[in-house]
């Protein structure tokens, strides 16, 4: 008889285990595995000097070299914030990723699309919540959220200190449905955050537009250090994910059970009840700020594609009332680059292009995988089975459906089933032998893709019409149906070679 989740976790508790439901049993279970969690008690500055630290022990991803995957790393001595730790990489490893979600590393894209495609609804719970343990209130004497807060920077150039990991929480002023995303939020004063909203691209950004119509704040938490799966879940994007679909539900559906929701104090809206941190606030209606009016830098962040982003003069402000957060709580926070990055938005990208390609075309897709060189976002890589002669011409209308699930996309590569899509090597191994650029590329320009990717604009090609405009492309590097048989690969003896190995 199949166990339960229940059953499960008390099974894994008593084998030595250690079931995840937030960023502290998250670090615990990273201790038990080899090579994926590291420590230091050697103070270090927030302001660029971690990110400096952590780009040469795990960063990875489009992180400028010399950069690597490694461990998840705690910092416990912080500069300035005697009472504070910060966890830095949780999620800057596919593998580490697999394991805090009880998955293996090649199905995290079925297993997501899965997840969303039956949701578990977060609920509320009533009384006392581990994420306001300690209370700050904005109208209180020397309340400060640089000083509260140890939000770091990822180089000197930012336009100030950086929450790169906050669950942003809020409700559409007409209907009340409620959803969580990640927003750039950089601390501007004692009682103020800007956050940008990338026109048109997440859900809170509709609801402040909303508010603001109505001539209303929107009241907002932003929960900060999570369980994984909430970190993962919340980076859905249309059409997986529409207006109205609260992504908590993924990270309920992940683990077997609702997310917790506690009541903010200060404001009307929910957090999520065991974060570190909680900043409580609202969305200013009518105001815009520059978002590097206090270093003047010119620049906001590095962003995913590799590049740090000019500071935006159309940040929005949250006005916050008040920070609420465990004893002793532990900062998390990530290099924008990094392969934080890839797994937050390459997973669920994968898990998008494969439940739309599957309605399509059942059994054709076998994987997808959106690797770090395009930051999860720019690259995707299908691994397509032409099983008849009919499927021919099929894998390219399969790329055209991974266009559609995710807008931001805008290469894609299609290799055939004997190809390990995970692989880049034997992916461009494939480009090597079973593609010719004059048949086997296929163009779509004037499409929009993503304005962070410094190529998708006017200076850089007279064929772009405006920025964020890109030409999108299939690299179709499988082999025609009727050749298969001369494209075999050479066969090897199937052997166990722990055999030897074992000395």
């Amino acid at each position: 008889m199949e166990m339960t989740k229940m059953e499960k976790k008390k099974a894994d508790t008593k084998n030595g285990k250690h079931p995840v439901k937030d960023l502290r049993s998250a670090l615990e279970l990273l201790k038990t595995i080899p090579g994926q969690y590291a420590e230091t008690d050697v103070e270090v500055d927030p302001r660029a000097e971690l990110s400096g630290v952590y780009r040469h022990i795990g960063a990875g991803g489009t992180v400028m070299r010399p950069t690597k995957e490694g461990p998840a790393m705690v910092f416990h001595k912080i500069k300035g914030h005697p009472d504070a730790r910060v966890a830095i990489g949780v999620l800057a490893s596919r593998t580490r990723v697999a394991a805090l979600l009880d998955c293996e590393p090649q199905n995290l894209g079925k297993r997501l699309w899965e997840c969303a495609s039956n949701p578990i609804q977060p609920v509320l719970i009533e009384g006392d919540a581990p994420c306001q343990e300690v209370v700050h209130r904005s109208d209180e004497p020397g309340f400060d959220l640089a000083k509260l807060v140890p939000a770091p920077t990822n180089t000197p150039d930012d336009a100030g200190p950086y929450i790169t990991l906050g669950m942003c929480y809020a409700s559409h002023p007409d209907t009340g449905v409620s959803d969580v995303t990640i927003h750039r939020l950089c601390i501007q004063g004692k009682d103020e955050l800007s956050i940008f909203f990338t026109p048109g691209a997440r859900h809170i950004g509709a609801m402040a537009e909303r508010a603001e119509e109505l001539g209303r704040s929107l009241p907002i938490s932003v929960s900060i250090g999570v369980d994984p799966a909430i970190e993962i879940g919340s980076c859905f994007e249309p059409p997986t994910t529409p207006l109205g679909y609260d992504e908590l539900s993924i990270a309920g559906a992940l683990r077997g059970e609702p997310v917790k929701l506690c009541r903010c104090l200060t404001v009307d809206q929910r957090a999520i009840a065991n974060a570190e941190y909680v900043i409580e606030g609202e969305v200013c209606p009518g105001v815009r700020v520059q978002e590097d009016q206090n270093s003047h830098t010119g620049y906001a962040m590095p962003e995913f594609p590799g590049y740090t982003g000019p500071a935006s003069s159309q940040c929005w402000i949250i006005k916050v009332k008040a920070v609420t957060h465990r004893l002793h709580p532990v900062m998390q926070t990530c290099i924008g680059p990094s392969e934080e990055h890839v797994s937050m938005a390459g997973i669920p990208t994968e898990a998008s292009i494969y439940g739309m390609v599957e309605k399509a075309m059942p059994g054709r897709l076998q994987n997808v995988y959106c690797p770090s060189a395009g930051g999860g976002k720019y690259m995707a890589v299908l691994q397509f089975e032409k099983k008849t002669e009919s499927d021919e011409g099929r894998q390219r209308q399969a790329a055209l459906l991974a266009f559609s699930a995710f807008s931001e996309l805008k290469h894609v590569f299609l290799v055939d089933e004997d190809v390990d899509c995970f692989d880049m090597s034997d992916v461009l191994w494939a480009m090597n032998t079973r593609f010719q650029g004059d048949t086997d590329i296929i163009t779509i320009p004037g499409v929009r893709c993503h304005p962070l990717d410094p190529s998708n604009s006017p200076e850089y090609s007279v064929s772009i019409r405006g920025k964020g405009i890109a030409c999108k492309t299939i690299f179709d590097c499988t082999v025609p149906f009727g050749l298969k048989e001369t494209f075999k690969r050479a066969r090897f003896m199937e052997v166990n070679p722990d055999i030897w190995l074992k000395n």
